[in-house]
């Protein structure tokens, strides 16, 4: 039977006193393996805090350096890094935090040809994208290999963010069904403050680590949606199933 060491167990002593965790439950921390696709905004917050919680093996896929812009809210990477792939340079931060875990990083566009493979070796996924092209994938790839994720999104002060597990709810398509047109702005052009991605981005990292540990209530079913300046949080009820999705309902590619 495996043993949290002495140092290990210093280390999360916060959370080994949490109902719900203890040493059995760190030690499915330290076993977990996430996989975090897109290394800014969202990406940045979620698996440092993955990190800082035990998770054991993080990969982290981004194909982007580290540019100047990225510094107001992309907390993984510095100025020193600027020039740098976003992969190393979150895998170093990861690495100065945390020995314990373990990070792949992947430099590279995931894409139709690739993403499965990507995927097969992780437990949990996290959609830390910015464009529905990468998202749409991301879902449907996810339902195709029976992998849980949970999706984000933010633009200005607002985000968004929900969880699908197989069986348990419905999926990214079932809701918003295809990607949108050119004309929905993005972030270079409407903008994003920092602090929002922080928050969504850590939520990412709770709906993960729920997961792993078996604990609490996932944002299966629900979108929750939060707004800055209002300093709002909204669960939406989601339908339990859409027959018709094309990617998990009975006509679906994946169903």
């Amino acid at each position: 039977m495996e043993v949290l060491t002495r140092e290990q167990k210093e280390r999360y002593a916060r959370q080994i006193v949490l109902k719900g965790v203890g040493e059995e439950g760190q030690m499915r921390l330290l076993k977990g393996r996430v996989l975090v696709i897109g290394a800014g905004g969202l990406g940045s917050p979620a698996s440092m805090y993955l990190a800082a919680a035990g998770v054991g093996t993080l990969g982290i896929a981004d194909a982007d350096k580290v540019d100047v812009s990225n510094l107001q809210r992309q907390i993984a990477h510095g100025t020193e890094d600027v020039g740098t792939p976003k992969t190393e340079s979150a895998r170093q931060t990861i690495n100065k935090m945390n020995p314990d875990v373990t990070v792949h990083a992947y430099e590279m566009f995931v894409n139709e040809e690739n993403i499965m493979e990507l995927l097969k070796n992780y437990d949990f996924v996290i959609d830390a994208t910015d464009n529905f092209t990468s998202k749409f994938l991301i879902n449907d790839a996810c339902v195709k290999a029976g992998k849980p994720f949970c999706h984000a999104g933010i633009l200005g002060f607002q985000g968004q963010i929900m969880t699908y597990v197989p069986g348990k709810g419905p999926c990214y398509r079932c809701i918003f069904q295809n990607p949108p047109g050119d004309e929905v702005p993005d972030c270079k052009q409407t903008g994003v403050i920092g602090a929002a991605a922080g928050v969504i981005g850590s939520l990412q990292a709770m709906e993960a680590l729920k997961y792993l540990l078996g604990a609490g209530e996932l944002l299966t079913g629900t979108l929750l949606t939060y707004d800055a300046l209002r300093m709002e949080f909204r669960t939406v009820k989601l339908p339990g199933y859409v027959p018709n999705c094309p990617v998990c309902g009975k006509a679906g590619t994946y169903s």
